[in-house]
Protein backbone atom coordinates (compact mmCIF):
# COMPACT_ATOMS: atom_id res chain seq x y z
CA UNK A 1 0.00 0.00 0.00
CA UNK A 2 0.94 3.31 -0.98
CA UNK A 3 0.06 6.60 -0.16
CA UNK A 4 1.45 10.67 -0.09
CA UNK A 5 1.61 12.31 3.89
CA UNK A 6 2.78 15.51 3.45
CA UNK A 7 4.92 15.29 0.68
CA UNK A 8 6.22 11.77 1.99
CA UNK A 9 5.53 9.09 -0.06
CA UNK A 10 5.03 6.03 2.68
CA UNK A 11 4.44 2.72 1.45
CA UNK A 12 4.07 -0.49 3.76
CA UNK A 13 5.98 -3.38 2.61
CA UNK A 14 7.19 -6.86 4.06
CA UNK A 15 10.27 -7.65 4.49
CA UNK A 16 12.11 -11.06 3.90
CA UNK A 17 14.94 -10.36 6.29
CA UNK A 18 15.39 -7.86 9.27
CA UNK A 19 18.38 -8.79 11.25
CA UNK A 20 21.51 -8.48 8.38
CA UNK A 21 25.33 -8.66 8.68
CA UNK A 22 27.38 -5.34 9.45
CA UNK A 23 30.42 -3.95 8.99
CA UNK A 24 30.33 -1.94 11.90
CA UNK A 25 28.45 -4.25 14.31
CA UNK A 26 27.70 -8.19 13.84
CA UNK A 27 24.60 -7.52 12.92
CA UNK A 28 21.84 -4.17 12.04
CA UNK A 29 18.34 -4.00 12.10
CA UNK A 30 16.58 -1.21 9.74
CA UNK A 31 12.79 -1.51 10.26
CA UNK A 32 12.63 1.09 7.85
CA UNK A 33 13.75 1.48 3.99
CA UNK A 34 14.14 5.63 3.72
CA UNK A 35 14.35 8.44 5.99
CA UNK A 36 12.56 11.42 6.89
CA UNK A 37 15.30 13.16 8.78
CA UNK A 38 16.75 13.47 4.99
CA UNK A 39 20.25 14.38 6.40
CA UNK A 40 22.73 16.01 3.28
CA UNK A 41 25.51 14.17 4.04
CA UNK A 42 23.69 10.53 4.82
CA UNK A 43 25.98 7.99 2.85
CA UNK A 44 22.94 5.75 2.77
CA UNK A 45 20.99 8.68 -0.11
CA UNK A 46 24.12 7.32 -2.40
CA UNK A 47 22.60 3.65 -3.09
CA UNK A 48 19.00 2.99 -0.88
CA UNK A 49 16.94 5.04 -3.68
CA UNK A 50 18.42 2.92 -6.45
CA UNK A 51 18.52 -0.31 -4.25
CA UNK A 52 14.73 0.80 -3.68
CA UNK A 53 13.29 1.29 -6.51
CA UNK A 54 12.81 5.11 -5.58
CA UNK A 55 13.95 7.56 -8.16
CA UNK A 56 12.69 10.67 -5.64
CA UNK A 57 15.07 12.55 -3.35
CA UNK A 58 16.09 10.92 -0.05
CA UNK A 59 14.10 12.31 2.39
CA UNK A 60 10.82 11.92 0.36
CA UNK A 61 10.16 8.53 0.76
CA UNK A 62 9.86 5.93 3.29
CA UNK A 63 9.10 1.97 2.84
CA UNK A 64 7.54 0.85 6.14
CA UNK A 65 8.49 -2.80 7.14
CA UNK A 66 5.04 -3.26 8.76
CA UNK A 67 6.11 -7.60 9.24
CA UNK A 68 10.11 -6.55 10.69
CA UNK A 69 9.14 -7.41 14.33
CA UNK A 70 7.76 -11.21 13.67
CA UNK A 71 10.73 -11.72 10.73
CA UNK A 72 13.25 -10.25 13.65
CA UNK A 73 11.70 -12.50 15.98
CA UNK A 74 11.85 -15.95 13.36
CA UNK A 75 15.87 -14.82 13.33
CA UNK A 76 16.60 -14.69 16.39
CA UNK A 77 15.66 -18.23 17.11
CA UNK A 78 18.47 -19.32 14.66
CA UNK A 79 21.26 -16.21 14.61
CA UNK A 80 24.65 -16.26 16.72
CA UNK A 81 24.34 -13.90 19.56
CA UNK A 82 26.05 -10.77 18.69
CA UNK A 83 26.21 -6.78 18.89
CA UNK A 84 22.96 -5.33 17.07
CA UNK A 85 22.76 -1.61 15.59
CA UNK A 86 19.24 0.04 15.30
CA UNK A 87 19.42 1.66 12.99
CA UNK A 88 22.48 1.60 9.95
CA UNK A 89 20.30 3.14 7.21
CA UNK A 90 17.67 5.00 8.69
CA UNK A 91 16.67 6.90 11.76
CA UNK A 92 14.98 4.22 13.72
CA UNK A 93 12.77 7.39 15.80
CA UNK A 94 12.36 9.20 12.57
CA UNK A 95 8.46 10.38 12.79
CA UNK A 96 6.69 7.50 10.92
CA UNK A 97 7.97 5.30 14.66
CA UNK A 98 5.54 7.45 16.55
CA UNK A 99 2.63 5.79 14.91
CA UNK A 100 4.35 2.58 13.66
CA UNK A 101 6.12 1.56 16.94
CA UNK A 102 8.22 -0.65 14.90
CA UNK A 103 11.64 0.08 16.75
CA UNK A 104 10.21 -0.52 20.09
CA UNK A 105 8.54 -3.54 18.82
CA UNK A 106 11.31 -5.44 17.84
CA UNK A 107 13.68 -4.03 20.84
CA UNK A 108 11.40 -5.72 22.54
CA UNK A 109 11.94 -8.99 20.65
CA UNK A 110 15.53 -8.12 20.95
CA UNK A 111 15.14 -7.65 24.58
CA UNK A 112 12.88 -10.90 25.11
CA UNK A 113 16.10 -12.95 23.63
CA UNK A 114 18.65 -11.07 25.54
CA UNK A 115 20.80 -10.03 22.56
CA UNK A 116 22.90 -6.92 23.11
CA UNK A 117 21.81 -3.47 21.43
CA UNK A 118 23.33 -0.28 20.26
CA UNK A 119 20.83 2.51 19.39
CA UNK A 120 21.86 5.14 17.10
CA UNK A 121 18.90 8.57 16.59
CA UNK A 122 18.64 11.88 15.93
CA UNK A 123 15.51 11.66 17.64
CA UNK A 124 14.23 12.85 20.92
CA UNK A 125 11.29 10.44 20.36
CA UNK A 126 13.83 7.97 21.80
CA UNK A 127 12.87 8.65 25.21
CA UNK A 128 9.73 6.66 24.83
CA UNK A 129 11.51 3.91 25.01
CA UNK A 130 13.00 4.72 28.29
CA UNK A 131 11.38 1.82 29.96
CA UNK A 132 12.80 -0.39 27.83
CA UNK A 133 16.10 0.58 27.71
CA UNK A 134 16.53 0.20 31.07
CA UNK A 135 15.80 -3.36 31.18
CA UNK A 136 18.38 -4.47 28.98
CA UNK A 137 21.27 -5.79 30.57
CA UNK A 138 23.72 -4.33 27.37
CA UNK A 139 22.55 -1.73 25.85
CA UNK A 140 23.62 1.46 24.62
CA UNK A 141 22.08 4.74 23.07
CA UNK A 142 23.85 6.52 20.83
CA UNK A 143 23.06 10.18 19.35
CA UNK A 144 24.55 12.07 16.88
CA UNK A 145 25.12 15.33 17.05
CA UNK A 146 27.76 16.73 14.80
CA UNK A 147 28.01 20.16 15.83
CA UNK A 148 26.81 22.69 18.69
CA UNK A 149 25.76 25.12 16.66
CA UNK A 150 21.75 25.12 15.60
CA UNK A 151 21.61 26.68 12.11
CA UNK A 152 24.21 24.25 11.26
CA UNK A 153 22.56 20.88 12.13
CA UNK A 154 18.84 22.29 10.65
CA UNK A 155 20.55 22.97 7.19
CA UNK A 156 22.73 19.75 7.24
CA UNK A 157 19.68 17.65 9.32
CA UNK A 158 16.46 19.38 8.37
CA UNK A 159 14.18 16.16 9.70
CA UNK A 160 16.43 15.70 13.52
CA UNK A 161 15.46 17.18 16.64
CA UNK A 162 17.34 20.20 17.73
CA UNK A 163 20.60 19.97 18.84
CA UNK A 164 19.95 21.63 22.45
CA UNK A 165 17.00 18.94 22.46
CA UNK A 166 19.39 15.57 21.37
CA UNK A 167 21.67 17.25 23.93
CA UNK A 168 19.23 16.79 27.07
CA UNK A 169 17.90 13.47 26.31
CA UNK A 170 21.33 12.41 26.16
CA UNK A 171 21.16 13.66 29.75
CA UNK A 172 17.69 12.18 30.96
CA UNK A 173 18.85 8.86 29.18
CA UNK A 174 21.94 9.11 31.14
CA UNK A 175 20.94 9.85 34.44
CA UNK A 176 17.98 6.87 34.68
CA UNK A 177 21.37 4.39 34.28
CA UNK A 178 21.05 4.19 30.37
CA UNK A 179 24.73 3.90 28.97
CA UNK A 180 24.72 7.12 26.82
CA UNK A 181 27.48 7.92 23.95
CA UNK A 182 27.35 11.01 21.58
CA UNK A 183 28.77 10.39 17.89
CA UNK A 184 30.77 13.69 16.59
CA UNK A 185 30.34 12.64 12.93
CA UNK A 186 30.29 13.78 10.29
CA UNK A 187 32.06 16.54 12.10
CA UNK A 188 30.56 20.12 11.13
CA UNK A 189 31.76 23.50 11.76
CA UNK A 190 30.69 25.10 15.01
CA UNK A 191 32.32 25.41 18.23
CA UNK A 192 34.13 22.10 19.92
CA UNK A 193 34.47 23.78 23.54
CA UNK A 194 30.79 24.20 23.57
CA UNK A 195 29.71 21.14 22.21
CA UNK A 196 31.90 19.52 24.63
CA UNK A 197 30.63 21.88 27.80
CA UNK A 198 27.24 20.88 26.50
CA UNK A 199 27.58 16.81 26.93
CA UNK A 200 29.77 17.07 29.97
CA UNK A 201 27.78 14.26 32.86
CA UNK A 202 25.51 13.65 30.47
CA UNK A 203 27.60 10.85 27.87
CA UNK A 204 30.22 7.61 28.80
CA UNK A 205 31.79 8.26 25.92
CA UNK A 206 32.30 10.43 22.47
CA UNK A 207 33.48 8.90 19.06
CA UNK A 208 34.36 11.54 16.16
CA UNK A 209 34.38 11.00 12.92
CA UNK A 210 35.16 13.08 9.62
CA UNK A 211 32.89 13.42 6.37
CA UNK A 212 34.02 10.90 3.55
CA UNK A 213 32.47 12.60 1.03
CA UNK A 214 32.34 16.20 1.42
CA UNK A 215 33.16 17.05 -2.16
CA UNK A 216 29.15 15.90 -3.27
CA UNK A 217 28.43 18.94 -1.17
CA UNK A 218 29.65 21.80 -3.08
CA UNK A 219 26.90 22.79 -4.76
CA UNK A 220 24.81 22.71 -1.17
CA UNK A 221 27.23 24.76 0.44
CA UNK A 222 27.38 27.55 -2.17
CA UNK A 223 23.61 27.47 -2.24
CA UNK A 224 23.11 28.29 1.32
CA UNK A 225 26.04 30.56 1.44
CA UNK A 226 28.64 28.77 3.47
CA UNK A 227 32.67 28.26 2.69
CA UNK A 228 33.13 25.41 1.74
CA UNK A 229 34.83 22.87 4.02
CA UNK A 230 37.19 20.31 1.74
CA UNK A 231 40.63 20.10 2.81
CA UNK A 232 41.75 17.20 5.28
CA UNK A 233 43.66 20.75 7.54
CA UNK A 234 39.69 21.37 8.90
CA UNK A 235 39.00 17.83 9.83
CA UNK A 236 42.53 17.32 11.59
CA UNK A 237 42.17 20.73 13.04
CA UNK A 238 38.48 19.90 14.46
CA UNK A 239 39.50 16.75 15.58
CA UNK A 240 42.12 17.82 17.73
CA UNK A 241 40.93 20.82 19.00
CA UNK A 242 37.19 18.21 20.37
CA UNK A 243 39.20 15.56 21.71
CA UNK A 244 41.46 18.20 23.36
CA UNK A 245 38.31 19.74 24.68
CA UNK A 246 36.79 16.58 25.55
CA UNK A 247 39.76 15.88 27.72
CA UNK A 248 39.32 18.42 29.54
CA UNK A 249 36.28 17.15 30.67
CA UNK A 250 37.23 13.83 31.44
CA UNK A 251 35.18 12.48 28.89
CA UNK A 252 36.51 9.61 26.82
CA UNK A 253 37.09 9.75 23.36
CA UNK A 254 37.89 7.72 20.14
CA UNK A 255 38.57 9.52 17.11
CA UNK A 256 37.80 7.20 14.10
CA UNK A 257 40.28 8.87 11.98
Amino acid sequence: MERMTSGLIVREVEAKSVLNKSKIYDYCVNTYTGCQVGCRYCYARLFIPRYSGHAEPWGTFVDVKVNSPDVLRRQLRHGKRGDVWVSSVCDCYQPLEAKYRLTRRCLEALLEARWPVRVQTKSVLALRDLDLFRQFSDLEVAFTIATDDGRMARLFEPGASPVSERIAALGSLHEAGVRTMAFIGPILPGDPAKLAAALAGKVDHVLVDRMNYIDRLRGFYDRNGLNRVSTESFFREMKNRHAAELAKRDIPCELLF
